[in-house]
């Protein structure tokens, strides 16, 4: 038989017997789902890095570069935009002045002007070294055009050529040339660019940014043309006057036959002048402006004109004209603008000539004066009218006989 303290027992192991039969099957069933949790995050982590890989992987074969970031992507492009700009800036500057420019100057010097153009002589003076004649015309719109032609005596056209192009030697022998810089050569087309300072009486001085091609044609002839242009180089400043449109441009060539050459030069600026004062200033002053240049222009031929060109410049990059343009030139032009310019050298000459050699008209009066008196004696008039007729014939002709006289006596002296 059973005691009670056997049963007691027995109970107190069931009763934790099952308490812990409850707390393992509790806590296994708690590791349970915490295993399952573990797995399922493994899974997930394990299917989003395959996610990742995989857009990696297509990435490389579908897309030819990766994904730049929105601040290396702004930079990118603006680093190409600046680049392009900057390019397309530099193309312009250097076809600022091309081959239509050439073709321009060659028309207008070669007189094909607009039947509305109406030119006016401003001055047309010599020397024995210098001739100069000066045109103008005043356009609907814009400022004067001038056309100029001018003939150096014992001079060569390589020799002129380098003259007018020497900005550097202008400084020196032009008192209105206060500054030059060069500021850019494209050794592509030969376009040079450069900053010229001009400083007039009681006006502000001037600035002048152009761009200029040279030529070289036939016969040792030259062809040079300069426009206004903008560079980053040289900004607008307040002191000075930008000179806001400017064009200019001159053929050089040998006169045929005689040791001298001619430049015959069209320009149109607008320096912010009257009109009429620049007409004015023009024809007051150009003509000693010349002089002076004629005398910087001997001493360059002598001393001067190796050591001041630049290494590199329109002048030692100079391109040969279009055959078209010249073709065009030739057969514009039945005679040659050189010879015209010299012929009109002796222009004055040859009419001083023809009035020395015409009568003058004192002497036609007596003429008329005798040839009466003769036709009255051949008649024989005896009337008392007609001898006093005669009488004021031979007075009147012995009068102005004696005037003459008198008149090449102190032309003698």
């Amino acid at each position: 038989m059973i005691k009670t303290s056997q049963v007691n027992e027995m109970a107190k192991f069931w009763v934790s017997s099952s308490s812990s039969y409850e707390f393992w099957h509790q806590n296994s069933h708690r590791a349970g789902f915490a295993n399952a949790t573990l797995i399922a995050l493994f899974i997930i982590l394990v299917c989003h890095l395959s996610k990742t890989r995989f857009h990696s992987f297509a990435s490389r074969f579908i897309s030819p570069s990766p994904s730049p970031s929105p601040s290396s992507s702004s930079s990118s492009f603006s680093a190409i935009a600046v680049a392009s700009r900057s390019d397309r800036s530099q193309s312009r500057r250097s076809e600022i002045v091309s081959d239509a420019d050439l073709k321009f100057l060659i028309e207008t010097l070669e007189d094909n002007f607009s039947e509305n153009d109406k030119w006016e002589n401003v001055i047309d003076k010599r020397n024995n070294l210098l001739y100069y004649n000066a045109r103008c015309c005043k356009p609907k719109v814009g400022p004067l055009k001038y056309l100029s032609v001018t003939v150096f005596e014992n001079c060569t056209p390589e020799i002129l050529r380098d003259f007018y192009m020497d900005n550097d030697y202008r400084v020196r022998w032009d008192k209105t040339v206060v500054e030059h810089k060069q500021l850019q050569v494209d050794k592509t087309n030969g376009t040079e660019i450069g900053r010229t300072i001009k400083k007039f009486p009681l006006l502000t001085p001037r600035e002048y940014v152009l761009a200029w091609r040279l030529w070289e044609g036939r016969d040792q002839t030259f062809y040079c043309f300069s426009r206004e242009c903008d560079h980053p180089l040289a900004p607008p400043q307040r002191k000075y006057v930008r000179v806001t449109y400017f064009r200019s441009g001159w053929r050089i060539q040998k006169v045929p036959g005689r040791d001298a050459c001619e430049i015959k030069v069209f320009h149109q600026e607008d320096a912010g002048l009257n009109v009429e004062m620049a007409k004015l200033a023009f024809a007051k002053g150009i003509w000693s402006y010349v002089c002076k240049m004629d005398n910087a222009l001997r001493n360059y031929a002598v001393v001067s004109h190796p050591q001041t060109i630049p290494a590199v410049s329109a002048v030692t990059l100079i391109q040969k004209v279009p055959l078209g343009l010249e073709e065009i030139n030739r057969a514009s032009s039945s005679a040659s603008p050189a010879a015209d310019a010299v012929q009109g050298l002796y222009t004055s000459e040859a009419k001083l000539k023809k009035l020395a050699k015409r009568p003058s008209k004192k002497l036609v009066a007596n003429g008329l004066l005798l040839l009466g008196g003769v036709i009255c004696l051949s008649r024989g008039h005896s009337a008392l009218g007609a001898k006093v007729a005669m009488a004021y014939i031979l007075t009147k002709l012995h009068k102005r006989s004696g005037s003459s006289g008198q008149t090449r006596q102190g032309l003698g002296k």
